[in-house]
């Protein structure tokens, strides 16, 4: 056998045993005292709070542009997921655990600083999310971004708030949320 191999200065693999006196033993020793400025105390961030909203912390620009760029002509069944995707590229993080079903994305929106709107004699703005109940025999619901324009999530719907016929014949239950 050619020797061992030992880990050091030589690298991994190495077969020449070298002798470790450590890195401190190698370095010059600072002259006593601050050589820079003391540093200021790290604080931990804000918790979000309900008062926090959202529009403090999104860029919807960017959750927009990340959306419509992502959305296909038809429903791929992944709206949950294009709208965090988009909801995460503006800014704001939808850290595990997430809603199963977009029908149960508003608690997680409001803890996230979203505030609920009105639903009654509401007028679309652009980055609003809207989650809706699902219709009768289906189960996730469905969630969707107002992109100034048109309703999205993972495919351009053109067809108002509902997103399809099922939706629309059962005009189901809805909820708001502005960044």
């Amino acid at each position: 056998m050619a020797g061992a191999r030992t880990p050091g200065p030589a690298g991994i693999g190495s077969n020449t045993p070298l002798a470790d006196d450590g890195t401190l033993a190698l370095m010059e020793t600072p002259p006593p005292g601050p050589t820079t400025a003391p540093e200021a105390p790290v604080t931990a961030p804000a918790a979000i709070s309900p008062a926090t909203t959202a529009t403090s912390r999104v860029n919807i620009d960017d959750m927009i542009k990340h959306l419509d760029a992502h959305a296909h002509a038809t429903s791929q069944g992944q709206c949950a997921k294009y709208v965090r995707l988009a909801i995460e590229a503006g800014g704001i993080t939808i850290d595990p655990p997430r809603p199963v079903y977009a029908k149960d994305y508003g608690a997680k929106l409001a803890s996230l600083g979203f505030t609920k709107v009105e639903a009654e004699g509401y007028t679309p703005q652009k980055g609003d999310v809207v989650v809706m109940q699902p219709p009768a025999g289906q189960t996730a619901g469905h969630i969707q971004i107002y992109n100034g324009t048109t309703w999205v999530s993972d495919f351009v719907q053109g067809t108002g708030i509902y997103p399809g016929p099922a939706y629309r014949k059962e005009k189901v239950a809805y909820e708001v949320y502005r960044p």
